[in-house]
């Protein structure tokens, strides 16, 4: 898809709260700081990138969205995250609704040992109180494949493992888990890094086609990505944030001198 074709425009409704709001977000792993008073706003229903060089903190703000960092025992947090006004943080969040409301997509395709049919139900049989009837979750399992965009493809061979499919069947199918239990962010740690161009191309179309249903923060380090995936960027060096824009913007004509060399490929 061109760089043209993806720059159109959303119609969403100018009162619509922000996806996620963070302020004055500090986080230490041990006595390292990684993250300084990080304060940051991602609209609803857009797909936002964070850029930056390895170890400026992307993937360790990407993870505080959704508290995945809290299973390592060694690290600690300062400030707050809303989501859709909600501090995830706060004494009554739960982790795991927290998770179920934050969709996460990693790195490399991690489907579960089970068949495609059990892999998109899995999150809706986890979280869900009673189990839904058979009628229900193939509803829920066509409508979950349909919107990655898979369902042509597998509709014959749900009883098979998910790891038989590709490497973009399996990284869509991790993005199609996610949908049942309808969350309302997807987190995104460069979900393309191990995939070939034609399979990156595939993925990226479908990030475009979910954004205005879902709001989508992505992580990449592919300059290329970002500019033809994301409505806006953020920059980010040393645990901060440097600047945050609209892409095409930020790209074209970006207002700090760090963001210009990054860019520019002077360092990183």
């Amino acid at each position: 898809m061109s760089l043209k074709t993806r720059t159109t425009i959303l119609n969403l409704p100018e009162h619509r709260a922000p996806a996620i709001e963070v302020q004055d977000l500090s986080l230490w792993y041990g006595k390292f700081q990684a993250l300084h008073e990080v304060t940051l706003t991602i609209k609803s229903g857009i797909v936002t990138a964070l850029i930056g060089p390895s170890g400026c903190g992307k993937s360790t703000l990407l993870r505080s969205c959704n508290r995945i960092n809290e299973r390592l025992g060694y690290v600690s947090t300062t400030g707050t995250i809303k989501v859709l006004g909600h501090d995830v943080y706060g004494d009554e969040a739960s982790r795991i609704q927290v998770r179920r409301h934050v969709g996460m997509v990693f790195q490399r395709p991690n489907p579960l040992p089970l068949s495609i049919r059990d892999n998109v139900l899995f999150g809706h049989r986890l979280h869900s109180a009673r189990r839904a009837s058979r009628a229900d979750e193939e509803a829920l399992l066509e409508q979950a494949l349909r919107e990655v965009l898979l369902w042509d493809r597998v509709k014959d061979r749900l009883d098979r493992k998910a790891t038989s499919l590709s490497l973009e069947e399996q990284q869509k199918l991790c993005i199609a888990r996610l949908l049942p239990t309808k969350p309302s962010v997807l987190l995104m740690d460069e979900p393309c890094s191990a995939l070939d161009p034609e399979a990156t191309s595939a993925v990226e179309d479908l990030i475009w086609d979910l954004r205005g249903h879902y709001s989508i923060l992505i992580v990449t380090h592919n300059m290329a990505q970002a500019r033809r995936a994301s409505d806006e960027c953020v920059f980010m060096l040393m645990g901060k944030v440097v600047e945050h824009t609209e892409t095409e913007d930020m790209f074209v004509a970006p207002q700090k001198q760090e963001t210009s060399d990054y860019i520019e490929g002077r360092f990183g």
